[in-house]
């Protein structure tokens, strides 16, 4: 099997690339190679299928991604810009990264007759995740006021009653609430490949992530998740700083079993019918928290225990961990890597440099 593998010679992108390549598959990587995402000393993945394996171009220019898309059976579509961001006046990098990317990547497939995309989807799609009130059941509450963060009130309430809820899991066919300008590109990269493979017969799969971690992360970047941030806190003898209580709850997923998840939907999506989208959440099943992760982060580093600040961000949801049984139950697949196995690896592997400062 070929694989166009877009944002190859990413964090996420250069581990399916090695997990292909090490099952008997061919990768090609079209990767930007920005220094905003990667560091100044960017590089190409090794163990590209090919001597030409690698196209250094964005996946928005079209006449880039009709080259690469040559002689490939299914594309595998990890490139994107990600993270909150730091204000709505990055919603034009977003969308044109994200959103303009993807309808690019998914003209020039319908052209060269390429039918097959498996996404890098994920969770924030959800916004808040599932919670039960004891009185009302099932409740989707709102965004979190401000007033309410401020004053140490985390926990959302039920907006019939005001008690507290308790979170759960939630699954794909929950209602759709992104709460920001990732979130909603993210969901938009969905409605498209779902339009593209209803107009074309193509057969496209989402791999909605939660939040994956492990060796090869960015250090010290808004764009790679609290799990960079506290590993490179600990890298600097320093501790990590948990926002609100850390009691936000989250899934942390290893990024080889990310790897082999979109691997294995790689070889399995032209089974699907004409014409399909298929969403899968794709997490651990062991929800935990943010300080116990920085907790166990930071005995297995050996490093100064973390200090809960009582920060918060707008935008950012409380509780939000999904189901994978559906991945597991169609696709088979099922993840390797333990919480305390992965913490401790994380703990002892090197980060990428951080990456340059975009200029505005």
């Amino acid at each position: 099997m070929r694989v166009l593998v877009t944002g190859g010679a990413g964090f996420i992108g250069s581990e399916i690339v090695r997990t292909l390549v090490s099952s008997g598959h061919e990768a090609v990587v079209l990767d930007a190679l920005l220094p905003s995402a990667h560091g100044g000393g960017a590089a190409p993945p090794g163990g590209a299928g090919r001597d030409d394996g690698m196209v250094v171009a964005d996946v928005r220019d079209r006449e880039a991604v009709d080259g690469a898309l040559r002689g490939i059976d299914v594309v595998c579509h990890q490139a994107a810009m990600v993270g909150l961001g730091k204000d709505f006046a990055d919603a034009p990098d977003y969308v044109g990264c994200n959103d303009l990317g993807t309808a690019v990547l998914l003209a020039a497939m319908t052209g060269a007759g390429v039918r097959s995309l498996v996404l890098a989807g994920s969770m924030v799609v959800y916004g808040e995740g599932r919670y039960d009130c004891r009185r009302h059941g099932p409740v989707r509450p709102g965004p979190r006021a401000e007033a309410d963060l401020a004053a140490g009130r985390f926990e959302p309430r039920c907006p019939s009653c005001g008690t507290e809820l308790t979170p759960g899991l939630v699954g794909e066919d929950a209602p759709t609430d992104p709460r920001n300008v990732y979130a909603a590109t993210k969901l938009a990269q969905e409605n498209l490949a779902s339009s593209w493979a209803r107009a074309t017969g193509g057969r496209a799969v989402s791999l909605r992530y939660h939040n994956v971690y492990g060796p090869g992360m960015p250090r010290d970047t808004p764009y790679a998740g609290v799990a960079s941030f506290f590993r490179s806190s600990l890298a600097r003898g320093e501790s990590p700083r948990v926002f609100e209580d850390g009691g936000q709850r989250r899934d942390f997923i290893h990024v080889r079993d990310v790897a082999a998840a979109n691997a294995v939907a790689l070889e399995t999506v032209s089974a699907h019918g004409p014409g399909g989208f298929r969403a899968y959440n794709t997490g651990s099943g062991q929800p935990h928290t943010i300080g116990r992760m920085a907790a166990a982060l930071a005995s297995a580093h050996g490093g100064p225990a973390p200090v809960v600040t009582g920060e918060y961000r707008l935008g950012d949801v409380r509780h939000v961990t999904a189901d994978s049984r559906r991945l597991r139950e169609e696709l088979g697949w099922k993840p390797e890597v333990g919480f305390a196995e992965g913490m401790a690896q994380f703990a002892a592997a090197s980060l990428r440099p951080a990456p340059a400062v975009p200029r505005r």
